[in-house]
């Protein structure tokens, strides 16, 4: 497996929610990064963003998030009209953090921890000393002023805020908001998976669903009470899990949540 590292990639942008649903709807299959920054220059679409500020927006948020593999674009655009806010917020959020490494591992290591031994807040000096953890422990490329590392630690709450993770409590607080999965995007998530060539048990135990606070054990539940819907079938006999998919491509999938 290929190391990761933190990088500073989320100055490009957080959340930019209302920004990806537009260029959603510019997006076509087969078109290269240029294109899409043309068709977006020329859309008259985002009137209050500079030019300069979206092409950086779209070669730094919007290819790394959804056009590593050309079907990830095609899916999420298919899926988008169907999908509350709370649900198009999961969607944008599970991209962001898989292509966001660093967000990824405060989720996983910060935010759920605290959640889980009780705490209401987050504040700005944890996510601070996160980034400084990950300095020491070389996960970064090459070292970080204290200036990027201030800088840094901020985007990581600003975008768990787009998200509505956080709320904005005080200039040093953010409030902890988790949300629950939605069973749309638990169920895209699960097919996504399992398209992608994973076996059953590998789906449960795939860190995507740290991302949303479960665990191995919270991930069969949750699937297990899914599968009231017809989803999919699943018997599991202590950690060996048997799932029985209901449907053939991720066409059906968002056919289904739609």
């Amino acid at each position: 497996m290929t190391e990761q590292f933190y990088t500073t990639q989320l100055q490009a942008g957080l959340g930019l929610k209302e920004e990806t649903k537009g260029l959603f709807e510019l997006w076509q299959p087969g078109m290269a990064t240029q294109d899409l920054i043309d068709t977006a220059l020329e859309s008259g679409s985002f009137p209050n963003v500079t030019a300069r500020r979206l092409r950086n927006i779209v070669a730094e948020c919007f290819v790394p998030r959804y056009l590593r593999k050309e079907d990830t674009a095609q899916f999420v655009k298919a899926l988008l009209p169907s999908l509350s806010s709370l649900e198009v917020s999961q969607i944008f959020y599970l991209y962001t953090a898989r292509a966001n490494y660093i967000l990824a591992e405060f989720v996983k290591n910060v935010y759920w921890q605290k959640y889980a031994s009780g705490y209401q807040c987050i504040l700005a000096e944890d996510s601070k000393s996160f980034v400084e953890m990950g300095l020491q422990d070389g996960k970064m490329k090459k070292p970080w002023s204290e200036t990027t590392i201030k800088r840094v630690s901020s985007y990581l709450l600003g975008c768990l805020v787009d998200y509505n993770f956080l709320e904005v409590a005080s200039r040093a607080e953010r409030r902890l908001t988790p949300p629950r999965l939605s069973e749309h995007v638990a169920v895209y998530l699960a097919y996504e998976l399992h398209f992608s060539g994973l076996g059953d048990n590998a789906i449960i135990n795939h860190p995507d669903w740290q991302l949303f606070g479960l665990s191995p054990g919270d991930v069969r539940e949750e699937l297990k009470a899914l599968a009231v819907n017809r989803y999919w079938i699943i018997q599991a006999a202590g950690d060996v899990v048997q799932i029985s998919w209901a449907y053939k491509n991720m066409e059906e999938v968002i056919d289904v949540i739609a």
